[in-house]
């Protein structure tokens, strides 16, 4: 794995535990409009950075795989696999 590879999907990471917790601040206090703006802010950051990693390294997950003519999904090692990538 690149380091530039690994970069952006510790930048993944971090959107996507953000999101949870985010996600879990709106369970309890629903009507926070400043939490409710910023979950939408990171959404769209994450959608940013997955298609970003996806255009460069390939699928994040098997719903990645957008070719209509191969199987993409099971090309590379998988983005956990640290030691195979």
């Amino acid at each position: 794995m690149t380091r530039e590879q690994k970069k952006l999907l510790d930048e993944l990471r971090a959107v996507d535990f953000t999101l949870v917790e985010t996600v879990l601040y709106l369970d309890a206090y629903d009507k926070c409009e400043e939490a409710l703006a910023y979950y939408h802010k990171q959404r769209a950051r994450r959608e940013m950075l997955a298609k970003e990693y996806e255009r460069l390294y390939g699928p994040l997950t098997a719903a990645g795989n957008v070719s209509r003519t191969s199987w993409d999904w099971t090309k590379e090692p998988f983005p956990w696999e640290y030691d195979a990538n």
